[in-house]
């Protein structure tokens, strides 16, 4: 399912007041779209910033908030208050807002005109003032949502509204994602377990399953012509090992890999699927585990969580949104195994086969190794080492009254070795602030051992998507000290209680 922010719009919605008259009036229009035009200009944010006449009065403010919850490509409003807009004018529509909403508390002039400075300057410009009214009613109405304050021609300003846009696009998607479950969890595990229906209700996706005769009807159709073709794919865009060449000892493997690529990708597209499970064990009708298949797809786009997990398939698709149009990668990701070495401890993250290779760094080989589990044909996939950069692990687990999202900043790091035997993709970092406080910090918190692994995105991010789902959220990163974490963790018990 592809990922395009060019029908997408936010929009920009100013407040005042009918009291500073038409001319007043007049000249906050033209300057909102001032601010609109250089925005959008600046180049620096990935979403449209479309202008709002300014708002003056109640029955404005309902109409123009409920025809932003109505048009489908409207993904969040941005709202700023130029002058004084009495705060009840917002409750009622405020109170049945559902789109993502960011507060710009800015002004239009950055500096003040000290020689010239009146008060009719002061009645125009006073943002100071009308934010803090409106921040008010927002907070009385325990209104979530994010708060940027700043000149509106700074970068600083135009990073976080970006960011913002970039959550907000990811949620817009959220809404009508629908994740296709091949296969069901891996048995007796627990974390990969949830509600789908109270997911559906926060986070707006659906998760239903299918059998994998439906998947296997749909590999029965694809064509030789169309293996072939995926197979030259192959060999044009990988480093082919040894014997999966055309006419090599093990191109049946390749081709077997392409058939299941091609069948999962059109039931996918068929049935308008973003993201999708599968297990190894309930693998009938398919000769190997998707490797390959799940590595591109994510490349693509989509959302992968394997044995089941529907939460981090969502989660991933929800990242890749966040993250289009960025050049770092995002992927399905699990913690496989510790360095405890005391001069440069780090987590060798990985998969059975299923790592996405946005993340690889430099050249990618195409190899096929014996799995050792699942009792089926040696699988197919990618093999490389993942880019060293700032990055984060993101999971989302079903507390049994919430969800709760943890997030940990890591510094993803090149491995000080070859790993000539291990044939699978991988990734090494080094948590924050420590190998040992973020690991029981993530315990702790009942973190999963699947994620979200992103070399784009930040905590901002997913604090954002995480305040437009109304879901907790918890932070692993270089200030963490475990005695506040814990106690966090029992304030948060207590604030969720209800």
């Amino acid at each position: 399912m592809s990922i395009d922010f060019s029908p997408l719009e936010v929009w920009f919605v100013t407040g005042s007041q009918h009291l500073y008259g038409p001319e007043t009036l007049k000249q906050v229009d033209a300057d909102s779209q001032q601010i609109v035009d250089g925005l959008n200009a600046s180049g620096n944010l990935p979403v449209k910033v479309v202008f709002k006449p300014v708002l003056k009065t109640t029955e404005e403010v309902i109409k123009l908030l409920a025809e932003a919850d109505t048009t489908s490509n409207c993904i969040g409003v941005v709202t700023w208050m130029h002058t004084f807009s009495p705060a009840k004018m917002w409750v009622r529509a405020l109170s049945a807002l559902k789109a993502p909403m960011c507060h710009l508390h800015t002004q239009f002039n950055r500096d003040i005109p000290w020689s010239s400075i009146d008060m009719d300057f002061m009645n125009l410009n006073q943002s100071a003032h009308g934010g803090r009214e409106f921040g008010f009613i927002c907070s009385r109405l325990r209104k979530r949502r994010k708060v940027v304050v700043g000149h509106w021609e700074d970068a600083r300003v135009h990073g976080q509204l970006a960011t913002w846009q970039r959550a907000a696009a990811a949620w817009h998607d959220s809404q009508n994602l629908k994740v296709a479950r091949f296969g069901d969890n891996m048995r007796f595990v627990a974390v990969t377990e949830g509600d789908k229906v109270e997911a559906e209700l926060k986070f707006g996706y659906s998760v239903n399953g299918y059998g994998l005769g439906d998947l296997v009807a749909v590999m029965n159709d694809v064509t030789d012509k169309e293996v072939d073709q995926l197979c030259k794919t192959y060999a044009d865009e990988y480093e082919l090992a040894s014997g999966l060449e055309t006419g090599g000892a093990k191109n049946d493997s390749l081709k077997t890999a392409a058939k299941i690529e091609l069948a999962i990708r059109r039931f996918l597209e068929d049935g308008g699927f973003g993201a999708y499970t599968d297990t190894f064990e309930n693998l009938t009708g398919l000769d190997q585990l998707p490797g390959i298949a799940s590595q591109r797809l994510m490349a693509d786009g989509y959302g992968f969580g394997a044995e089941g997990d529907w939460k981090h398939a969502a989660l991933v698709r929800s990242m890749k949104v966040m993250a289009h149009g960025l050049s770092g990668g995002t992927s399905f990701m699990e913690d496989y195994t510790y360095h405890f070495d005391p001069n440069s401890p780090g987590v060798l993250g990985s998969h059975m086969l299923e790592i996405c290779p946005s993340i690889a760094n430099g050249k990618v080989k195409c190899e096929v190794h014996p799995l050792g589990i699942g009792g089926k044909a040696d699988p197919v996939r990618l093999v490389f080492d993942a880019k060293a950069g700032p990055a984060l692990n993101a999971t989302v687990v079903d507390m049994g009254n919430r969800f709760r999202f943890v997030v940990n900043t890591v510094t993803s790091v090149t491995p000080p070795h070859d790993l000539p035997k291990l044939p699978v993709a991988r990734a090494l970092w080094e948590p924050h602030p420590d190998l040992p406080t973020a690991a029981a910090a993530w315990i702790h918190a009942g973190g999963a051992h699947h994620t979200g692994f992103s070399l784009d995105l930040t905590p901002e991010h997913l604090e954002d998507f995480a305040d437009m789902a109304g879901i907790e959220f918890l932070l692993i990163d270089q200030d963490t000290k475990l005695r506040s974490f814990k106690q966090e963790l029992l304030w948060n018990d207590a604030a969720y209680a209800h």
